[in-house]
């Protein structure tokens, strides 16, 4: 009886634990698709994360509206990373163990992606980000390897780069310039080298190139510098915050050249920053342009307007594109094996998304075109499209 007793005290102890870890990895509903979504909902780029966020959900509600997917409807789980790598690690991790997600709309910003890429890869799940745009997100630098299980929806930096060098030499007719980065950041470090590397070879000159770290709020002192070498454009790839109070101070210093800058620029939040005025004469890479007269912009525009009272910006849109992309490798799928799901993500070719058609190359980047951003009086306005 002791012998009897014991095994079925083992047998007792052993199911609870295995009650315990189903509940800690939360109940699932046969009927529901989870997808997740690990964003920077505050933080430093909050702006980017809710945009983000609201494409992504408007994408499922769309979905869900005509009958879901495979039969079953999907669900939105947002982890907030807070703007931080580390935390976006955390997110990513908790996403995928406890929320059994089937795949993740990837953070916006490229370092935040890299610190969660080894948490896809060992768990075999994919992440999309819709906008991270440094080449180390998708292959990794220590081993020249693509990764597996990371894709995203945007156009790369070497391209993004040189797309603003080519705008500063060929329509702004520029000859010197000056580069200013965030040196706190893998995007904006990425982005300076590019746009130097493609004004050289189009026979300009970068006259000084300066740094600033993330935060910082006095840039007098180094703006002064550049207006001291009297260049034709600068180059300020860095995020709305910053970038903001960059043109604010460079304007009240007399620096009167286009400032030109990259998708990071992409908020509601800039002009309220720097003043309708200081972003007069500024010029930015983009996605898409909300006044682009696409048929598939317009519709997607007024969808967007309706839900959120608001015009989507580039984060929204990309956003949206990633998670139909997602929706449509779960069809192709014809179910929720993560491994299938990827590799049906991989295939896309040609798809007709918000911000223009996308294929995924053999490096899970996205091939596409850019537009040019300029701001006049506080508004974007749509100044050209630049194809692959």
């Amino acid at each position: 009886m002791k012998k009897t007793s014991k095994w079925i005290s083992t047998f007792i102890a052993v199911a609870m634990l295995g009650l315990m870890a189903t509940g800690c990895s939360g109940k699932q509903d046969s009927n529901v698709i989870k997808l997740g979504a690990n964003l920077e909902m505050t933080g430093g780029n909050a702006t980017f994360g809710k945009s983000a966020s609201n494409g992504a959900n408007l994408a499922i509600k769309q979905v869900n509206a005509n009958g879901g997917v495979l039969g079953k409807q999907l669900s939105l789980v947002v982890a907030d990373n807070k703007s931080e790598a580390a935390e976006a690690a955390n997110a990513m991790q908790k996403l995928i163990t406890q929320d059994k997600v089937v795949a993740v709309i990837a953070p916006i910003a490229s370092s935040s992606v890299i610190a969660g890429a080894q948490v896809n890869n060992d768990n075999k799940v994919l992440a999309i980000s819709p906008t991270a745009s440094n080449p180390k997100v998708t292959v990794d630098p220590t081993t020249n390897k693509v990764r597996d299980y990371l894709f995203r929806a945007a156009f790369i930096d070497p391209f993004q780069g040189s797309v603003m060098a080519n705008f500063a030499t060929k329509t702004l007719k520029a000859k010197t310039a000056a580069i200013y980065i965030d040196n706190s950041s893998d995007y904006a470090k990425g982005l300076g080298q590019f746009f130097k590397e493609t004004f050289i070879k189009n026979g300009g000159t970068i006259a000084v190139e300066e740094a600033y770290l993330a935060k910082d709020t006095d840039f007098k002192a180094t703006l002064t510098k550049i207006k001291a070498a009297n260049v034709d454009v600068v180059f300020v790839p860095g995020y709305y915050q910053e970038v903001g109070m960059i043109a604010k101070q460079a304007r009240e210093i007399g620096l009167a050249m286009p400032l030109l800058g990259g998708d990071g620029w992409d908020s509601a939040k800039l002009p309220e920053i720097a003043g309708a005025q200081a972003l007069n004469n500024t010029f930015f890479a983009n996605h898409y342009s909300p006044d682009d007269n696409s048929p598939a912009i317009k519709t997607f525009v007024d969808a967007y307007k309706a839900e959120y009272k608001e015009t989507p910006d580039a984060f929204a849109a990309l956003a949206y594109d990633a998670t139909m992309m997602v929706i449509e490798s779960i069809k192709r799928a014809n179910g929720v094996d993560t491994v299938k799901i990827k590799d049906e993500l991989a295939k896309t070719k040609d798809y007709n998304a918000v911000s223009g058609l996308i294929t995924l190359n053999e490096t899970h980047d996205a091939v596409k075109s850019a537009v040019i951003i300029e701001m006049k009086d506080g508004k974007q306005t749509f100044k050209e499209k630049i194809n692959p």
